[in-house]
């Protein structure tokens, strides 16, 4: 029998110990112990991007780290985006208004690829934008929607920002689509 190792991380703002074999991908460990099933697996080797979601705020491909990896990280998977009122957080809209889906399968990698670049939206170039997207397949949809969409939240973000002076100085739209300020303390 394999050896068991103790991990400790916080997933989508929760604490969560465990004990994991040491081969568990993160992937397994959060759609099997933790029952996290957004994040989806279709290539299993890193390619198709269905499984990224964030590891201390930038993404990953999960079907590639192992549990253990991610001890003492913060885990982001596309249900962090769930809102308190029931409402779709502002990328998930972007994507409905552009129809960026259609069997949805890719959905969930794209919109945790997309919040990975969130900040950074608001100086992107449609080349750029692209390109951050470029890891991720989908068979459906062309793309061309989803950078139509990924746009919309760009221009909802720059809206925003000419709206309220506070994010032209030091805050910035949280994972909610809330302000905050972007100092921020880290936690090890």
């Amino acid at each position: 029998m394999t050896q068991r190792v103790a991990i400790e991380l916080t997933v989508n703002g929760r604490p969560v110990r465990a004990e994991v074999e040491p081969r568990l991908l993160l992937a397994d460990f959060l759609r099997d112990h933790l029952e996290l099933t957004g994040t989806h697996l279709g290539c299993e080797h890193g390619v198709c991007g269905a499984c990224t979601v964030l590891l201390d705020g930038d993404p990953v491909r999960s079907c590639l780290a192992l549990a253990v990896q991610a001890n003492g990280t913060h885990v982001e998977t596309v249900e962090s985006l769930t809102q308190e009122d029931g409402s779709l957080h502002p990328i998930q809209q972007a994507f409905a208004d552009h129809h960026a889906l259609q069997c949805g399968f890719c959905t969930p990698g794209f919109l945790m690829t997309v919040r990975g670049i969130f900040d950074d939206l608001p100086g992107m170039t449609e080349a750029q934008i692209r390109e951050a997207v470029s890891g991720n397949l989908c068979r459906c949809t062309g793309y061309a929607n989803i950078v139509r969409a990924v746009q919309q939240l760009q221009r909802d973000l720059q809206l925003q920002a000419v709206r309220d002076p506070a994010t032209r100085s030091g805050s910035r739209v949280d994972d909610r689509g809330a302000l905050r300020d972007t100092a921020r303390s880290e936690v090890k």
